[in-house]
């Protein structure tokens, strides 16, 4: 890859940041083939804050308030909520995480953050896991943060379950994903549409 004058690493700099926040110094480093030094530099000059103030930023923003469990009991941070459609959410392997000899997540942390997603994107006060269709893509390891993306795919109008498809990501790349039935108490108002189908393609905005 050609280096990159200043002013185009900037753009570019500006560019990772607007398509996907929660890239850290470390990833931006390895993208745009500088050192983690420059990659702070760059930052300040652009007054782009760190990875931590862009999560409190997002997390301050309005979204809808969780319904279906309290917000202590969802793993993980959500930074995004829009009931019955979609919701993001970020969570951070750390040392209790993590299999001692060989520093990799165990499976049922990552599971569940996107089932707790799952439930928490429902919009009603009683909701629960009825099945789950889950891939683990690839190992996590300490220290990564996983960023679960969830997708209601059909809101409840049949038998009072909704379908929703949770991706999850550690940078760009994938590392989990899983097709939930989640059973509420209340059906979703009548007329919304049923996305039956959609669950085979990767909807990543």
């Amino acid at each position: 890859m050609e280096r990159l004058s200043k002013r185009e690493r900037h753009q570019q700099l500006n560019k990772l940041i607007e398509e996907n926040p929660f890239l850290t110094d470390r990833e931006l480093t390895r993208l745009l083939k500088v050192s983690i030094q420059t990659i702070r530099l760059d930052r300040l000059e652009l007054s782009i804050p760190e990875l931590r103030e862009r999560l409190k930023m997002m997390a301050e923003r309005s979204y809808d308030s969780v319904r279906s469990l309290p917000l202590d009991e969802v793993i993980g941070e959500i930074v995004d909520l829009q009931l019955d459609k979609s919701g993001i959410s970020l969570f951070e392997i750390r040392e209790e995480h993590v299999f001692s000899r060989s520093g990799i997540a165990r499976g049922h942390y990552v599971f569940a953050q996107a089932n707790s997603l799952a439930v928490a994107v429902i919009n009603d006060e009683v909701a629960l896991t009825a099945s789950a269709d889950i891939r683990f893509v690839r190992p996590v390891r300490l220290g990564e943060k996983c960023i679960a993306k969830a997708y209601v795919r059909s809101s409840g109008s049949q038998r009072g379950l909704s379908k929703v498809e949770v991706f999850t990501y550690v940078g760009e790349e994938k590392v989990f994903h899983g097709n939930f039935v989640i059973y509420r108490s209340h059906t979703a108002i009548a007329g919304e549409t049923e996305a039956e189908g959609g669950t085979s393609f990767e909807n990543r905005h």
